[in-house]
């Protein structure tokens, strides 16, 4: 099937045109004007945008955590990306310390196989390094095609690693030309914090930021540099989400270490004001590192504008809040045994995230592109072509050059519409944006040549995507 785009307002990361692009067999056969094809189904998109399918570098879909398991699959995940304009997803797995990771990385894939309609890849978690992982780390690259790790400077006792373990990670992917993932917070710091905060009565979800608070992170970051520094391994910092974090990675780069910065959505649209609502519905906004104050938010999109921050993710993390976040709870309102403590609940029990995947680029071009915070062509750098670029996706993704997969989106800028839990697509019982106005949508959503969303709307039938295979 071809498929003839008309009178596009084409946008790439560098340039900005009107034009007509024909796909052919799922790639990108011709870039030009007047084009003409008699087989291939003609869309007129005169006074819309033209943008390379976007890519999610940071995405959770399957996800066991803190007692429970998240609420999306590839079914709901990858049509909730689709139907905001996401076309690739690249999902962290996150094996437990004692799993198999060679049986982690099948697992996860095969939640995705034939069900999911993005094309997909993934990040692998490192939460272990002892004898036996290097052998197994090397057959995932070589067998399982991925050539990006994930560690956690985090959540200790569960995925978090330790110095040690931090070294050999970082060497075992310098030697091998891999690049490495990192949640950056001192988990020492997290753990000493949130037992005083608790022991002090203090138990709300307004208290989680408190206790995750910018030095953490920051410090959590300046330790990955350091290390980064010494075994001379690319770095790639997930989810950013303060000054001082930002200044540490830049500080690094200045002494020469390859180190990218990612931040997320929630971060640049939200503060920390959302995790202090009474009636705990501050938990709907738990995730880590935490949202913050409105002084981060603005930085953020400054760095994202003169192009410190390289990429926005979602680190879509979906769990319902009338169930799965009230096992953190305070007054116990639901029965005790649904945590894992047998006890009352506290703001450490809230499972952390934010379902995102559907919104973030709603977010970049109503609060980014429109209020002239970000333009046109940020937002395909840092949501489609820097994400492909870094992670060994370009040119086949991310771009719109001849050869090129033809996952395209229509972008109509004359949309007006509202973020609503009773419309995403997310399997999750709220939505952190709620009633938020937006301007435009994604109004079709092609993956490598196939309608998918039309006219606004689901045209998919499931399973269309595929697994994309990475070389170091």
């Amino acid at each position: 099937m071809s498929l003839l785009i008309k009178n596009a307002t084409i946008v790439t990361a560098d340039e900005i045109f009107i034009g007509d692009l024909l796909a052919v067999a799922g790639v990108i056969k011709e870039i030009g004007a007047g084009l003409s094809s008699p087989d291939a189904e003609v869309i007129d998109a005169t006074g819309k945008y033209l943008f390379p399918g976007f890519i999610d570098p940071h995405v959770h879909i399957y996800l066991p955590f803190m007692g429970t398991v998240s609420k999306d699959d590839y079914a709901s995940g990858s049509k909730a990306a689709l139907m905001g304009g996401t076309t690739t997803l690249i999902e962290m797995c996150c094996p437990a310390r004692n799993a198999d990771p060679v049986e982690a990385i099948r697992l996860w894939k095969g939640n995705a196989t034939g069900i999911s309609s993005c094309d997909y890849t993934f990040h692998m978690g490192v939460t272990r390094f002892d004898e036996t992982t290097a052998e197994s780390l090397d057959a995932i690259v070589r067998d399982e095609g991925i050539t990006s790790l994930k560690v956690f400077l985090a959540y200790k006792g569960a995925l978090g690693i330790d110095d040690r373990e931090l070294y050999e990670t970082l060497s075992f992917a310098a030697e091998r030309g891999l690049i490495v993932t990192a949640h950056c917070e001192n988990a020492e710091l997290v753990a000493e914090m949130q037992k005083k905060l608790v022991s002090e009565g203090k138990t709300g979800p307004e208290w989680h930021e408190p206790s995750r608070p910018v030095t953490v992170e920051a410090e959590g970051c300046h330790h990955l540099m350091t290390f980064a520094e010494m075994t001379g391994a690319e770095v790639y910092v997930v989810h950013t989400s303060c000054i001082p974090a930002v200044e540490a990675i830049t500080a690094a780069r200045a002494r020469g270490v390859k180190a990218h910065i990612e931040t997320v959505a929630s971060y640049l649209t939200l503060d920390s004001s959302y995790a202090e609502l009474p009636n705990f519905e501050g938990a709907k906004y738990v995730m880590s590192p935490p949202i913050r104050s409105k002084e981060h938010g603005d930085f953020l999109w400054e760095k994202l504008a003169d192009g410190t921050i390289d990429t926005v993710g979602t680190d879509h993390a979906p769990f319902d809040f009338k169930t799965q976040k009230r096992m953190g709870h305070p007054e116990n309102a639901l029965d005790a045994s649904m945590n894992a403590t047998g006890k009352p609940g506290d703001f450490t029990l809230i499972p952390n995230g934010i379902p995102s995947v559907e919104e973030r680029v709603k977010l970049l071009y109503t609060d980014g592109v429109c209020e002239g915070k970000i333009d046109l062509q940020t937002l395909v750098r840092t949501a489609s072509t820097n994400p492909a670029k870094i992670f060994g996706l370009y040119p086949r993704k991310g771009a719109l050059e001849v050869g090129s997969d033809a996952d395209l989106v229509i972008w109509d800028p004359e949309f007006r519409g509202e973020i609503s839990v009773t419309t995403h697509s997310m399997a999750t019982d709220y939505s952190a944006f709620e009633g938020k106005a937006i301007k435009g949508r994604a109004d079709f959503v092609t993956v490598r040549g196939q309608v998918l969303v039309r006219s606004g709307e689901w045209a998919g039938s499931g399973g269309e995507g595929e697994f994309l295979v990475r070389v170091p």
